[in-house]
């Protein structure tokens, strides 16, 4: 009897656990597509787990995620894509990614372990749209990790171009122009101790030009 009891613990263990493994990775992109949706139009969603029941404890496999449009609170960034560090691996991708001001084009986000890749393409007429004094951005130089761009202004009547260096800094991604004492112009556009950049690059596309940068989780 105690031998046929446990047997039936057992069927009934497996049981659940298979209908963990089919019903849960579902629940948990439907969740993820509903949260999602808050802030774009979601075009697919996958959660995969095993087993399962790692994702009680939101934790997951892989996610893919394709998105037509989002629109990311600059404030929010930093504790979104911390929040992938219980996913083994992401895919992320949106045709349209509002941040702040500026809107930029085929984003994407890929993380394997603790490691991230994100690219995207910018346009010059959103840069301007975003920043009415600037005329163009470009990039002019990029390597070991650093970027150059070249920016004409316009401001009161005035015209002037200045280079300026995108970087990595103690895990932070700052802007500083080549300029004499350009240092003390220096501009934080990214940093969160959760998060350590890397390195950045960028290559000219036809209206703008597409950056890549890379940064791990700590």
């Amino acid at each position: 009897m105690r031998r046929l009891a446990a047997l039936g613990v057992a069927a009934l263990v497996v049981v659940l656990l298979v209908v963990a493994q089919l019903v849960l990775p579902g629940v948990a992109a439907q969740r993820l597509r509903d949260q999602l949706s808050r802030s774009g139009h979601v075009l697919e969603v996958q959660v995969s787990a095993f087993p399962a029941v790692e994702l009680l404890w939101h934790h997951a496999d892989s996610v893919v995620v394709r998105m037509a449009s989002y629109r990311a609170s600059p404030a929010k960034l930093p504790g979104t894509l911390d929040q992938s560090g219980s996913v083994g691996s992401l895919r992320a991708s949106a045709q349209s990614f509002q941040d702040g001001l500026l809107t930029l084009h085929d984003a994407s986000l890929v993380k394997n372990g603790n490691r991230l890749i994100g690219s995207a393409t910018v346009n010059e007429s959103d840069l301007r749209a975003a920043a009415p004094f600037l005329q163009s951005v470009t990039p002019v130089a990029s390597s070991g990790g650093r970027l150059t761009l070249r920016g004409t202004a316009t401001l009161l009547g005035l015209s002037a171009t200045v280079d300026a260096t995108v970087s990595s800094q103690d895990g932070k991604l700052i802007v500083a122009p080549d300029l004499p004492f350009g240092g003390l112009a220096t501009i934080t556009v990214f940093s969160d101790p959760r998060i350590q950049v890397q390195a950045v690059s960028a290559t000219p596309v036809p209206g703008g030009f597409a950056v890549r940068g890379t940064a791990v989780l700590r």
